[in-house]
């Protein structure tokens, strides 16, 4: 089991890095892949704040590109601080150590409460805000019993399941995550109980904005960071096409283990459970086949892999010619494709070939998808 005790390490973002780096994320066209691609070419925020408009007008831009000013990330930074809140980059210290590890991880996380649950390994509990008593029973014993054996329970601070997990684990820790701004928690009835974690030995967690309401598709975002921020995750109960399945699949995508509670096949709410089974999910009738399970996962170095700044980097790398985008763009259409098969297709260079992409990206004529694959995004 793991020890308890939070390992922390990464480089602190400077103030003037920080502000950089919210302004990047917050600028137009510009989501986590793209930043860590803006990153590694620019080689810091700044660089890459002062490039948008050139790298955005070479792939096509039909206008000027959004950058936000230093002003709008002051008064993020402003409203974090006047929430008990800080924003932490995906290099420091205080990042979710599993999180870091997944493609397209948010490089700048909003945080509020004990920032040690953050490092310290995780369990996901998910299921039907519709619960029934013996599934919210079942979610917060293993929440209970994850907690005492040293691990942080991760939820979606959602009724039913997460609520249940979210209550279990108070006292050893637990890690909600918002689809919306911190600020902006949902649902309602769940305010006093998100005061509870962030006031306690919990936290709770946000990539959007201060001051963003969640809309429907912003919920498939926070499955994502509830998959990532877990070595494991428990779907409890879950009907078909819920959002509790959503998060088994991208948990599968990131190579974490999968958990379900087996139900009965006339109970709706074990339909997707069951499903998750015969799909070859870990079998759990009780914490021991969680907790034996992850045992081995807990002990390893899940820290390497962040983005690190590279002060003296300044985008030396030539820009593709007109020629080569021609190619790669004739290349591209509405599938999605590998990068990979790309640079095997069109005999192209990696780096123009990643170049190009990125200037696509910002230009707004690229779609990325999951795996890594691209598509050009076509003209109405």
């Amino acid at each position: 089991m793991p020890d308890g005790s939070a390992r922390r390490t990464g480089i602190a973002l400077t103030e003037r890095q920080r502000i950089a780096w919210l302004r990047l994320i917050r600028s137009d066209n510009v989501g986590p892949a793209t930043f860590r691609d803006l990153i590694n070419h620019c080689g810091s925020a700044e660089n890459a704040l002062a490039m948008l408009p050139e790298l955005s007008a070479r792939g096509g831009a039909t206008r000027a590109i959004r950058i936000a000013s230093v002003q709008e990330a002051e008064r993020e930074l402003e409203a974090a601080h006047r929430h008990g809140a800080r924003f932490i980059g995906i290099g420091e210290p205080d990042y979710p150590p599993a999180l870091r590890q997944i493609e397209g991880a948010p490089p700048l996380l909003a945080a509020k409460g004990d920032l040690s649950a953050a490092t310290r390994p995780s369990v996901g509990v998910v299921g039907s805000r519709n619960a029934s008593i013996s599934g919210a029973k079942f979610a917060a014993m293993i929440a209970r019993d994850c907690g005492r054996a040293g691990y942080t329970v991760t939820s979606g601070l959602a009724r039913g399941i997460d609520t249940s997990a979210h209550r279990a684990s108070l006292e050893t820790g637990t890690i909600a995550v918002l689809a919306g701004g911190l600020d902006q928690p949902y649902p309602p009835e769940n305010i006093t109980l998100l005061e509870e974690i962030t006031e306690g030995a919990g936290l709770a967690v946000s990539e959007m904005p201060f001051g963003w309401e969640p809309r429907a598709r912003d919920f498939p975002r926070r499955n994502r960071l509830i998959s990532g921020i877990s070595l494991g995750l428990v779907v409890v109960e879950a009907a078909e096409r819920s959002g509790s399945l959503i998060t088994a699949r991208l948990a599968t995508d990131f190579g974490r283990l999968v958990f379900a509670v087996p139900g009965s096949p006339l109970d709706p709410r074990c339909h997707g459970t069951n499903g998750l089974l015969k799909q070859g999910a870990i079998v759990t009738t009780g914490s021991a086949d969680v907790i034996e399970a992850l045992a081995p996962l807990s002990q390893l170095d899940l820290f390497a892999g962040s983005v690190i700044e590279e002060p003296d980097k300044t985008g030396d790398i030539l820009p593709p010619n007109d020629d080569e985008r021609a190619i790669l763009i004739s290349a591209l259409g509405p599938t999605p494709v590998d990068i990979d098969d790309i640079i095997r297709h069109t005999g192209l260079p990696a780096s123009s070939v990643y170049l190009i992409l990125l200037e696509l990206d910002l230009a707004g004529r690229l779609h990325r998808h999951a795996g890594g694959l691209v598509s050009l995004a076509m003209e109405d």
